[in-house]
C-alpha cells in the first residue's frame, strides 16, 4: 500500500469537523477544499437567503430551475392590481386564477385582458423582483 496524502488526511479531519461526518467517498481534495471555503463564507456571512435554500431544494428534489425559483402566490391569496383607474381582485386557486367569476389559467392571461398587450403575469401583478429578474 502507498504512503497516505497527507493533504487528504488534513482535508478529511476539516471535513468531519465541519459538517460533522465523513465526506462521501471519492471526493477529489480539490472539492473538498471548495466546499469547505464556501461552508467557512456560509458561516461567516451567513449562507444563503430562505428563498435561494428553497430554490435549491426543489431541484433537487427534481423540479425544473424556473419552476423553482418562481415566486408564486398560494391558493386561496389574493393579488390586487390598480390599472388605468380600476382595481382588480384576482384570487389564487390551487388550479388557475379567478377575476370576475371567471377562471383563467394563467397570471398573463389575466394582465393581457387587463392591459390589451402580452405581458408578465407574475410581473404585472408584483410577484416577481424586478431587481433580480433578468427576463
Amino acid at each position: 500500500m502507498g504512503k497516505a496524502d497527507p493533504d487528504r488526511i488534513h482535508i478529511l479531519q476539516d471535513w468531519e469537523e465541519a459538517f460533522g461526518s465523513p465526506p462521501p467517498p471519492y471526493l477529489s481534495v480539490a472539492f473538498m477544499r471548495k466546499a469547505l471555503c464556501h461552508e467557512a463564507q456560509c458561516r461567516r456571512h451567513g449562507g444563503l437567503p430562505p428563498d435561494i435554500r428553497r430554490a435549491l431544494r426543489q431541484i433537487a428534489r427534481g423540479h425544473s430551475v424556473s419552476d423553482s425559483t418562481r415566486r408564486v402566490a398560494r391558493p386561496g391569496s389574493r393579488l390586487v392590481r390598480e390599472w388605468n383607474g380600476r382595481t382588480y381582485h384576482v384570487e389564487v386557486l390551487k388550479e388557475g386564477y379567478c377575476m370576475d367569476t371567471r377562471t383563467w389559467p394563467s397570471l398573463s392571461a389575466i394582465a393581457k385582458h387587463i392591459t390589451g398587450t402580452t405581458w408578465s403575469g407574475p410581473r404585472f401583478f408584483g410577484l416577481v423582483d424586478r431587481t433580480r429578474d433578468t427576463s
